[in-house]
């Protein structure tokens, strides 16, 4: 079965908590802070397979959860780090996060990957909060929770030419000829239900990878048809091929069909106009197709290319008219630098932003950094102190002030409640 686009949930692994310990050795009175740090959680990676074509894998899994790290120990031992979850995709598979429209990373190189979801980092222990004021802290953090993510998992096929054309215009036919490809090929609509890819050898040696697409019709752009799950397999393409059923054996027009596919390419995405494309007149053979074909050419001032896709005759010209407008062209990235989400920042650079609303009488406090840090802290005394205090630098506690808060009023941050003191 081909799969192509699937929506999965990924959880990465929330740290391990570091350890609140102190040395108990015999003859060290006083020994000080001895608590570990917890290890990371699992991150969640996806890694080019290039023995895998669909996305079949993935559909099946609604949730993708990595491991949590292991909690630190005393006598200064860190927890383990969790092993990261490494899922398998095929080349050609971009990840993109549903909640901000951003692409995480278009996997088009064997052994490409990216990190969809990135581990929490554990928490430290008390022995990482010893200071000069302060030399034995009887507090430690909790682990960092991972991120989490809803991510549409697409694939878009990698073929140098794309044959694109209305259902039985001989797209299957032709793609069965020059290359190893076994398409189903019948005298009825839509035969062709997914992407065939070949390799294709010209007879001048020149090797390229071609793609017959599933037939196209008016308003494919839009959901109808077929059209629609498969034209984003063209994007990737730096040649269009334009099969056009010359012979006209439906009773369609040649020319119309050429305007109507155009005009779907273009209203799926603009830049697939841009692309160069092959005219190519198949059927050539049959009766009634050289008149249409003059036809044809009065009405478009381009290079037609004439063939029959069942005698091969014409086939070895077109193959070498596509190989010479493969040499001239430079692969193009298929998406600007904007529309990736960067991961240089992460974990450097934190939102300090943060809301004050009022829900009733409570006084309701929420921003990323906030929140992370609640989840962080362990409330013992010392860890409840270092908390509020951490709040009052952010300038939560003057926020509350400007709108009104009064001493024992109540706080909430997600379920977590507490009264407001000075």
């Amino acid at each position: 079965m081909f799969v192509d686009e699937v929506v999965i949930d990924v959880k990465a692994g929330d740290g391990g908590d570091g350890c609140t310990g102190f040395r108990r050795e015999k003859f060290i009175p006083m020994g000080g802070p001895f608590g570990g740090n917890g290890g990371k959680g699992a991150s969640i990676i996806f890694k080019v397979d290039l023995g895998l074509k669909t996305l079949l894998d993935l559909r099946y899994k609604k949730l993708i959860k990595g491991e949590k790290g292991a909690n630190g120990l005393g006598s200064n031992k860190n927890g383990k780090n969790a092993p990261d979850v490494i899922i398998k995709v095929p080349q050609g598979t971009i990840v993109t996060d549903m909640d901000t429209g951003l692409i995480l990373g278009d996997l088009t190189r064997e052994n490409d990957q990216i990190i969809v979801a990135h581990g929490g980092r554990g928490g430290r222990g008390n022995t990482a909060f010893a200071t000069h004021s302060n030399p034995a802290p009887n507090f430690s953090e909790n682990g960092e929770p991972g991120e989490v993510r809803k991510l549409k998992v697409e694939l878009k096929l990698l073929a140098d030419v794309g044959f694109v054309g209305m259902p039985s215009v001989g797209k299957s036919t032709l793609i069965s000829k020059i290359s190893k490809a076994k398409p189903k090929i019948a005298d009825y609509h839509f035969t062709t239900l997914s992407p065939n890819l070949g390799v294709v050898k010209t007879i001048d040696n020149r090797v390229f990878v071609a793609a017959d697409l599933p037939g196209l019709i008016e308003g494919a752009s839009k959901g109808e048809g077929l059209g629609d799950k498969f034209l984003k397999h063209i994007e990737r393409t730096r040649v269009i091929a334009h099969i056009i059923d010359m012979s006209a054996f439906e009773g369609r027009s040649p020319y119309e069909d050429y305007i109507k596919i155009n005009k779907e390419l273009e209203n799926f995405n603009p830049k697939l106009l841009k692309k160069p494309q092959i005219i190519i007149a198949n059927k050539m053979d049959v009766i009634g197709a050289k008149e249409n074909l003059i036809e044809f050419k009065k009405k478009v001032n381009k290079k037609v290319y004439e063939i029959s896709a069942i005698t091969k005759e014409g086939v070895d010209e077109v193959l070498c008219a596509i190989a010479d407008e493969l040499d001239k062209i430079e692969e193009i990235p298929l998406y600007d630098d904007d529309e990736f989400e960067s991961h240089v920042l992460y974990k450097f650079k934190e939102d300090d932003s943060f809301k004050i609303y009022k829900d009733n009488d409570i006084y309701v406090v929420s921003g990323e950094k906030i929140e992370k840090l609640l989840k962080m802290t362990k409330f013992t005394e010392e860890g409840a102190r270092r908390f509020a205090n951490k709040l009052r630098k952010m300038g939560v506690d003057d926020k509350l002030k400007e709108m009104g808060i009064k001493e024992g009023d109540l706080v909430r941050i997600l379920d977590f409640e507490f009264e407001f003191r000075e």
